[in-house]
């Protein structure tokens, strides 16, 4: 079983940038597929960025595209969430996730993932 720790959010004025770490324990998330959601208040949990196992494919919701890259460091078992140009509608609760190998695709749906992490805050607000 893996366990997920986010951090790295805060307050961020609307234009800047935060980057979120996710740091993986219990086994290695190399060859594992993961990603990043989030969930605003009274919305539902959305697929923000993705990476496959083989940390060649990534995928972005089209809200994020151009804005957010989704880094792995596999040696030190971290996941990244580099956010640029935000703006208030991302403020949210980012939760990192980890699932099982999909081949050829970077799955968008929550119940995909079996390990997920608590989550941490981002605010965008001036």
């Amino acid at each position: 079983q893996v366990q997920l720790v986010e951090s790295g959010g805060g307050l961020v004025q609307p234009g800047g940038s935060l980057r979120l770490s996710c740091t993986a324990s219990g086994r290695t998330i190399s060859g594992h597929n993961m990603a990043w959601f989030r969930q605003a208040p009274e919305k539902e949990r959305e697929f923000v960025a993705g990476i496959d196992w083989s940390g060649v494919l990534t995928d972005y919701d089209e809200s994020v595209k151009g804005r957010f890259t989704i880094p792995a460091d596999n040696a030190n078992n971290m996941l990244y969430l580099q956010m640029n140009s935000l703006n208030p509608e991302d403020a949210a609760v980012y939760y990192c996730a980890t699932g099982p190998v999909v081949f050829f695709s970077v799955p968008r749906t929550a119940s995909t993932y079996q390990n997920w992490g608590q989550g941490t805050q981002v605010t965008v607000s001036s």
